[in-house]
């Protein structure tokens, strides 16, 4: 007996694209998950072959659902239910060689300070 929906917060923590639940469900209340170009609540039913993009900047990933769960599952066997579409000059966006990494340092210049963390903070929000 297969399941034809999925709430979108548990699948999304299921297949380790979130820590918790909860993040999860925060990320879609800030607008951060898109299913057919529009933001989803938490709530929100996902089914097969369902096209999800997550905004976690500075990269945007894009993931098809290969099938539903609602119980998380081992790192290995994500690959059985969601499959990553990402293109690839997305994913180079969070390489420090590549110049568009935000949290790149240059070695030796220390810790962030107070005020920078709190600059990097709000801007990734």
């Amino acid at each position: 007996m297969e399941k034809k929906e999925t709430r979108i917060d548990k699948y999304l923590w299921a297949v380790r694209l979130f820590k918790s639940r909860s993040s999860a469900s925060e990320a879609c209340r800030k607008g951060k998950v898109i299913i057919s170009g529009n933001p989803v609540k938490p709530s929100h039913n996902i089914a097969e072959n369902d096209i999800i993009i997550i905004r976690k900047p500075p990269v945007t990933y894009t993931y098809k659902v290969k099938c539903l769960l609602e119980n998380r599952v081992g790192a290995k066997l994500v690959s059985n239910y969601l499959e990553d579409i990402t293109p690839e000059d997305e994913k180079n966006k969070i390489k420090p060689e590549s110049g568009n990494f935000f949290g790149y340092r240059p070695r030796g210049t220390g810790r962030p300070t107070k005020r920078e963390r709190r600059e990097i903070e709000n801007f990734l929000e």
